[in-house]
């Protein structure tokens, strides 16, 4: 895909973004949409072009870190109850409650009984969702072993991005078919008819971000609510204002540019 092409297609797609987050806030819609999938397979990438012309106010994003010792001790799902949307407002997690089904399972950060438990409350616990009004999306980025493997040898190369390669990356790079199993089974209880998982192909990070955006317009309902462009009037300048002498400020050194000298520009 040409860039060109790419540019042009995500700047019309988020332009229809600003309208559904528009939509989201008079209507009153709560959303919450998740993203889950294998590390590097683009989950945060897509959320940052999802994010990156709407407001934090009304689009949040939620990425958990590690449970505390009092949070291991609470219901399972109590910690993502605490970050569900109000009225007017769309939550976008990075990584969810189906942490149980992938890390914690694979890794042995949970026990059995955890485990299965959670396959059978988590159903429960969004057709709960579900009737209380919240719209739920649950997307699965999906790549393959080859492909994970260049992203996390160019992460590697990279200092930019070195830092998201973890040592919990580097163990699920040798826990492949692990994953895969992990998943599979996740899927068999949870991808129900009224809560599926929608799968993005994540091989191609260009596509996979438009496909994924385009997907989600297309799963809410949602009016056009853009106001008209406005000719502004003149500014009204106001009373005469004389300004401190410049000098009296700390000015940021100028290393690109240059500071004003005498006249405030």
């Amino acid at each position: 895909m040409r860039k060109k092409y790419y540019r042009r297609e995500l700047e019309r797609l988020q332009e229809e973004l600003v309208r559904l987050q528009m939509w989201v806030r008079e209507a009153g819609l709560r959303v919450v949409v998740l993203f889950d999938g294998r590390d590097a397979a683009g989950k945060g990438g897509t959320i940052h072009r999802i994010t990156r012309r709407t407001s934090s106010r009304v689009v949040k994003v939620v990425a958990l870190g590690t449970p505390t010792e009092r949070e291991q001790s609470q219901w399972y799902f109590q910690r993502y109850v605490e970050h569900l949307p109000a009225a007017g407002e769309m939550v976008l997690f990075d990584r969810s409650w189906y942490n149980r089904a992938t890390v914690e399972r694979v890794m042995g950060f949970c026990t059995d009984a955890e485990y299965e438990e959670f396959l059978q409350s988590a159903p429960e616990f969004e057709r709960m969702l579900q009737r209380s009004g919240i719209i739920l999306l649950k997307y699965w980025f999906s790549i393959s072993e080859e492909e994970q493997e260049r992203r996390f040898q160019k992460r590697s190369q990279d200092p930019k991005r070195r830092w998201k390669l973890s040592p919990m990356d580097l163990e699920a790079r040798d826990r492949w078919v692990d994953y895969s199993r992990a998943k599979d089974e996740m899927f068999e209880h949870t991808d129900t008819d009224d809560s599926p998982w929608h799968v993005v192909d994540a091989e191609v990070k260009k596509h996979a971000r438009l496909n994924c955006i385009t997907h989600l317009l297309s799963q809410i309902d949602y009016e056009d609510t853009m106001p008209e462009p406005r000719e502004l009037p003149p500014r009204d300048s106001g009373e005469t204002y004389e300004r401190p002498p410049i000098d009296d400020q700390r000015w940021v050194p100028a290393m690109y540019g240059s500071n004003p000298d005498e006249v405030d520009t």
